[in-house]
């Protein structure tokens, strides 16, 4: 994600072509991050509530009796508000809870939409996991469409291996079965600890408790759950998805904040936060509460203490790379978690811009691209990963792509062409981007497809979406969006940061594609014989 160097960028723009208002936005943003940064180094912000884990804990406090009344009313509330709500699966789950169920024909058109969204692999998973969300509000449909492989953990990491043994358990309830076994029931235990939600993860931890639940002996585990899972009800009554996504929040922020030149000081508060919550075996995980390390954020944190400090991260860096180069998978891909899971076109182009800061592994690069380019779609996009927009494995396969596409086979440039085609060809008529073709216009899957347009020839398309983000942002700096990231996929959740942080990355890809220009900052004085800033025009 990491700015371009100066000869992979075609000539460079006249500022008269973008909005007057860019450099005070500019500014705005910027600042608002930088007041986001703690001063232990972290960037946090909360993760909002959400529907599907309210349901679930409602539904669970339905079912243990008395007690919790205050919360149940409050997530009541919340939920009355959502069962309006034009997402299908929000709906549909909000009214089950209530009692007021949307019927068979609703909930199957709910599943039919999940299954559409999500890998292929991950699809026989899903699909349980649905009819497992329906049967936790007693909304049960028939499940004979769920395949057994969708229970086969062996090649699963541990969030999704303890997910599905609770499914396996809910729908095996459901169906008359024998109860889950001994280590089934050991394994869900092993995720309990009063006070603490293993791996951050409520949607896991609430779901353990719903296969614990008609467990004989398991009254106090799952009493003790609860009481855990409702210290984390937010003000408006709902559930979060995660307890938090600190490390993935300042990653994000780091990045951006050191593409627009942000005081060296801050990143570098930055940076040893992150030295601290960086894992034994060389990753990071979304959040400081977790253990098992992520592509995503390990990559993230490689590209940006290299941007930094090559030298003065470089141990932190060197165990990162080698975590990373041992989840590889035999295809050539990466993985989203640990060795033996399947490979993924998003996390593959994390891992060739992280390798590519270091001049290291040309080989498993070029296999890396290969497999990026063999996972492209004849429409230019990839399959889904880690968010609701396809833009943004568009941008980092473009960004993975820049600096290989004279030494690599034709089947790269052509990738790169066919990602700037699509974008190209995807903006509304509002200038935004929408998170799939159709979709009305949104900031961040904007911002997305900003970072790609920095990088082409016309600055027209660039300028649009520029106008666009710009008409996003509020007062204080920071920018409206909608939910962009999903967890487990394709369930959306929503940390409004983000929409910060990447807006603020976008625009310093753009700022770096403009002009110089001299700007007198108060205070200081310059002649005219100082080089002129890369700066917002």
């Amino acid at each position: 994600m990491r700015l371009p160097a100066a000869e992979q960028l075609p000539p460079a723009w006249p500022s008269s072509r973008f909005p007057a208002a860019l450099p005070a936005g500019r500014r705005r943003l910027l600042a608002h991050v930088l007041n986001r940064v703690g001063a232990d180094g972290a960037v946090r912000d909360s993760c909002r509530s959400r529907v599907l884990e309210s349901a679930l804990a409602l539904a669970l406090v339905e079912r243990c009796g008395s007690g919790h009344r205050d919360a149940r009313d409050r997530m009541v509330r919340y939920l009355e508000r959502h069962r309006g709500s034009g997402d299908l699966m929000d709906a549909a789950v909000a009214a089950a809870v209530l009692g007021r169920s949307t019927g068979r024909p609703a909930r199957h058109q709910v599943l039919e939409d999940i299954v559409s969204r999500v890998p292929d692999f991950t699809g026989p998973r899903k699909r349980a996991l649905v009819h497992a969300i329906f049967t936790m509000l007693d909304a049960a449909t028939a499940h004979d469409d769920v395949a057994p492989h969708a229970f086969d953990v062996s090649a699963l990491h541990p969030w999704a291996a303890v997910q599905a043994v609770a499914v396996n358990a809910i729908l095996g309830r459901a169906a008359g079965g024998a109860p889950a076994g001994r280590d089934d029931v050991t394994l869900l235990v092993s995720t309990q600890r009063p006070g603490t939600v293993w791996e951050g993860n409520l949607f896991i931890h609430l779901s353990v408790l719903h296969a614990l639940v008609d467990v004989p002996g398991m009254e106090s585990v799952v009493d003790a759950g609860l009481r855990t899972a409702l210290t984390h009800q937010r003000e408006d009554g709902g559930l979060p998805f995660v307890t938090d996504t600190d490390t993935w929040c300042t990653v994000a922020a780091g990045l951006a904040l050191g593409s627009t030149g942000a005081p060296r000081e801050v990143l570098h508060r930055i940076a040893r936060h992150l030295v601290r919550v960086q894992r034994t075996y060389g990753g990071w995980s979304y959040t400081d509460r977790a253990r098992l390390a992520d592509t995503d954020c390990t990559t993230m944190a490689v590209e940006f203490l290299h941007q930094l400090g090559p030298d003065v991260y470089r141990d932190q860096i060197r165990r990162a790379l080698d975590a990373l180069v041992a989840v590889r998978g035999a295809d050539g891909g990466f993985p989203t978690y640990g060795s033996g899971t399947p490979s993924e076109a998003c996390m593959t182009a994390a891992a060739i811009s992280a390798l590519s800061s270091q001049g290291r592994h040309p080989h498993l690069i070029q296999a890396a691209l290969r497999f990026l380019a063999d996972r492209q779609m004849p429409d230019g996009s990839f399959p889904p990963g880690w968010s609701s927009s396809r833009l943004h494995t568009l941008f980092r396969a473009y960004l993975a792509t820049r600096p290989h596409r004279r030494q690599s086979p034709p089947v790269v440039h052509d990738m790169s062409g066919r990602i700037a085609g699509l974008v190209q060809s995807a903006q509304n008529e509002d200038g935004g981007f929408g998170q799939q073709g159709g979709a009305p216009s949104d900031a961040i899957s904007t911002a997305y497809a900003l970072i790609i347009l920095a990088g082409q020839l016309d600055p027209a398309p660039a300028a649009r979406a520029t106008r666009y983000l710009l008409a996003q942002q509020r007062p204080d700096g920071s920018i409206i969006s909608v939910p962009d990231m999903v967890g487990p996929r394709p369930f959306p959740y929503h940390v409004p940061l983000l929409a910060d942080a990447f807006t603020l990355l976008a625009l310093g890809h753009l700022t770096h594609r403009i002009r110089p220009s001299r700007i007198v900052r108060p205070g200081r004085r310059h002649s005219s014989a100082q080089p002129a800033e890369r700066t917002a025009p």
